[in-house]
């Protein structure tokens, strides 16, 4: 993937921007725009989305040249009116696919976490499940079997995506005259608004003229309401991104009749049993509705997810360089590192467990670089030994979950 290395360098370049957006909206007095357990849930999705699309990225891109050379319709030149359509192209096709995503339940499940989160700032931009990566790469392959060459509309993918997370901030104040024509953190506010007037609107990603001619825009009046209208009553990572295909299929159960099941599935959200989701949380998660409390240490979170970020840049660069055994490791290390992040989160007390199964990777994987894979139990051995002589869960569970009351 000749783009790979390129690509290591956009995840510095996130928190670079975040940093500068929270110290601007600190100099502001607008501490509201960013809330911890958020900020950090978001982030864990976003880098996750990161780390899995390395391996199946490769897959896209091969999926557009196979397209592009075995059924374009045209053959598209490369000129600069062709880049002004492809542009064009490229949020069309888009629009249709972020609209479909909220009026089908099986596209729904995938793009609802976008909108989990209840603050709108660049760290929202980074919440984009695989599974979203995925479903709109499909959209995205009507631009190569029109005839334009694959190395365009990554190239115009990229900018795509570039523009996008800028219009997921609130330090841009409104910019009303640029609005006839492009999407701005405005615009898209709007979008990610949990208000009735605001449901189901801009779904445009660069430019507005899509959502003004199929009547789907909508300009702030009101500050919106960030999040879900139903919002989610955790932050738990694996939660997170599969709740929506739980209700799914808690739905399709219900239903009788080929149809009633198809709606399951492909209908409209709008339609789906409201006690779900509350029903499904009551089974499966501890009661988050209190929030006077959160973890007092904090920092350790924070060491989590640059560890994540820095052990996912080096990982990326290096990439194809990297044994099947080095991706192995990387990928398994970092994915329980986050879920581990949401189980902090919510105070979960099996996350002890998670911490001895990224000693015990780490441990077996540093045994391989040695050539010492053989000995792979004799870590085990020690960390249960340990645990029976000094009660290790115990002192971890009281020092780690400590909480501390929030002010109200």
């Amino acid at each position: 993937m000749e783009n790979i290395n390129f690509l290591a360098f956009a995840m510095p370049a996130f928190f670079l921007f975040v940093y500068l957006e929270y110290k601007l909206a600190q100099r502001r007095k607008r501490p509201e725009i960013f809330n911890y357990e958020s900020s950090v849930s978001n982030i864990s999705i976003g880098l996750a989305e990161r780390l899995i699309n390395l391996f199946i990225a490769a897959s896209f891109y091969l999926l557009f040249y196979h397209i592009y050379e075995h059924y374009r319709i045209f053959d598209i030149p490369s000129t600069f009116l062709i880049w002004v359509g492809l542009i064009l192209a490229t949020d069309f096709v888009w629009y249709w696919y972020h609209r479909l995503g909220h009026e089908v339940n099986f596209f729904w499940a995938a793009h609802i976490v976008h909108h989990h989160s209840e603050e709108f700032n660049f760290t929202a931009a980074a919440r984009i499940t695989t599974f979203q990566a995925i479903i709109r790469t499909g959209f995205w392959c009507i631009l190569p079997f029109l005839g334009f060459h694959p190395k365009m509309v990554i190239t115009m993918l990229i900018v795509h995506g570039a523009y996008s997370f800028f219009t997921h901030t609130q330090v841009i104040g409104r910019i009303k005259w640029l609005e006839y024509v492009f999407v701005t953190p405005s615009v898209h506010g709007v979008h990610h608004a949990s208000d009735e007037k605001y449901l189901d609107k801009n779904y445009g990603d660069m430019f507005t003229f899509w959502d003004r001619m199929f009547g789907t825009f909508q300009e702030e009046e009101e500050k919106p309401k960030y999040g879900l209208t139903h919002p989610l009553k955790s932050y738990s990572f694996l939660w997170q991104h599969f709740h929506y295909y739980f209700e799914i299929y808690e739905l399709w159960k219900r239903s009788k009749g080929f149809q009633a099941r198809w709606n399951a599935v492909f209908g409209s959200p709008a339609a789906m049993d409201q006690d779900i989701r509350p029903m499904l949380e009551k089974k499966f998660l501890q009661d988050k509705t209190d929030r006077s409390h959160r973890l007092k240490f904090r920092n350790y979170l924070y060491i989590q997810l640059a560890i994540s970020t820095i052990v996912l840049t080096g990982f990326t660069y290096y990439f194809g360089n990297l044994s099947f055994y080095d991706k192995i490791f990387g990928l398994s290390f970092i994915m329980i590192t986050l879920i581990n992040c949401g189980a902090l989160l919510e105070q979960r007390k099996w996350i002890y467990y998670l911490e001895y199964s990224r000693l015990f990777i780490l441990t077996t994987y540093l045994l391989y670089v040695e050539n010492l894979a053989e000995y792979f139990l004799i870590p085990v051995i020690i960390m249960i030994a340990a645990e029976k002589m000094f009660s290790l869960s115990r002192k971890y569970q009281n020092l780690v979950l400590q909480l501390e009351t929030t002010e109200r």
